[in-house]
């Protein structure tokens, strides 16, 4: 998301505010990089201007502390990945399960499914824009998409709102669009709460996390287990940047002398402003991902959050498979043309920060591939499984 924050499955809300108000539920492109290793990301902003092309590192994001090629990186930008790493690494000691997009707990016959997440600096946009529906919809996507890679279908959502002075109305938006997302999502918001922190955030601001419980039965948990060389990769397109890689978004931003009121350039004779492109809410996969594993042929799900390509789709892999990925075999949106030629962002970069155009993908078998592809329309055949490790464009 965010980059999908540091410790996806560990982090919680800040502490308990002084003053909280509880609500009730509500009804209503040619490189071969390694990957693998567990996600790790850190949101937050860097002040530093250099020519050369841009980088995720720059905006404040070290994803890799290890990739550098021209231009800026992320250790220049002030961000330590190593230290990242360490936290992660100990972490792991304490709680080796941990690993997946989301979190599996034994019930009875089933497995519950957790997952927690937030929007990240995405709501920075929304601040300037003054578009904050479409925000929780975003909120919602990013935990229920985690959710659904397990095969699960999300049963319930609740929300944290933290706010320096609570502004009714606002808030009110804010909420309605996660409502919204629960409605996609086919879940319920079961309840949350706004912490009225003053001081703490600045006038007009927010930050928003959320959390998602879903349901699957045991034996038909989507594991990766039974992923083999030569399954295909299918990728779901999404509706843009959805809620990750914002701190680099905004610095290209800034550097391109635009605003968000302009129209993004390149854009196939539409009009739609910058901010329009950016702000649009991340897709909810449930309902029709849900259909398509429920016809067989799924072995495997990746949600294209933080880390891109590179980072997200190993880590569905068992042990020794990798991805060769067919670049050119989806439609790319405007907005990624756009960023990544006003930021000169390497293509390497692009595809480990930016989800490209695809924001979900299933590992299925040969024989369902052709079907699945048909009935999902539209859905790209992007690549497929391969012995090695890593993800490698071609």
């Amino acid at each position: 998301m965010t980059a999908d924050r540091i410790l996806h499955l560990l982090r919680s809300p800040v502490a308990s505010p002084a003053a909280a108000h509880r609500r009730g539920p509500l009804r209503p492109q040619r490189v071969g990089l390694p990957s693998g290793k567990r996600h790790v990301a850190v949101a937050c902003s860097s002040s530093t201007e250099e020519e050369d092309g841009m980088t995720y590192k720059d905006a404040g994001v070290d994803i890799d502390a290890d990739t550098e090629e021209d231009g800026m990186t992320y250790k220049d930008a002030g961000v330590d990945i190593d230290a990242g790493t360490e936290l992660v690494r100990r972490i792991r000691k304490m709680a080796p399960w941990i690993g997946g997009f989301g979190g599996l707990l034994a019930h009875k016959d089933d497995y519950l499914v957790l997952s927690t997440d937030g929007v990240g600096t995405k709501l920075k946009l929304a601040f300037e824009t003054g578009i904050h529906d479409t925000v929780g919809i975003d909120l919602v996507a990013m935990s229920v998409n985690d959710i659904l890679t397990s095969g699960a279908k999300p049963l319930a959502f609740t929300d944290y709102y933290a706010t320096s002075k609570l502004d009714v109305d606002l808030a009110e938006k804010v909420i309605n669009g996660i409502v919204d997302g629960c409605k996609q999502a086919g879940c319920r918001l079961e309840g949350g709460e706004t912490a009225e922190m003053p001081g703490f955030y600045a006038e007009g601001e927010y930050d928003l996390s959320g959390f998602a419980v879903g349901a699957v039965e045991k034996d038909k948990v989507i594991d990766g287990k039974n992923i083999v060389e030569g399954d295909i990769l299918i990728g779901l397109p999404s509706s843009g940047v959805h809620s990750n890689g914002f701190s680099l978004v905004r610095r290209v931003l800034d550097k391109s002398g635009l605003s968000l009121s302009d129209q993004l350039p390149g854009n196939d004779g539409k009009t739609t402003t910058i901010g329009e492109a950016l702000m649009a809410p991340t897709t909810i996969y449930v309902k029709q991902v849900l259909e398509i594993i429920s016809k067989g042929g799924v072995k495997g799900l990746a949600h294209i959050t933080g880390g891109g390509f590179t980072d997200n789709i190993p880590r569905v892999f068992p042990k020794g498979l990798g991805a060769k990925i067919f670049t050119g075999s989806w439609k790319v949106l405007p907005v990624f043309n756009w960023l990544q030629q006003v930021g000169k962002i390497e293509d390497s970069e692009m595809m480990r920060t930016f989800n490209m155009g695809v924001g979900m993908v299933l590992v299925v078998s040969k024989e369902a591939a052709d079907r699945i592809i048909e009935e999902a329309s539209p859905a790209y055949r992007i690549g497929e499984v391969i012995q090695g490790n890593g993800v490698h464009y071609v």
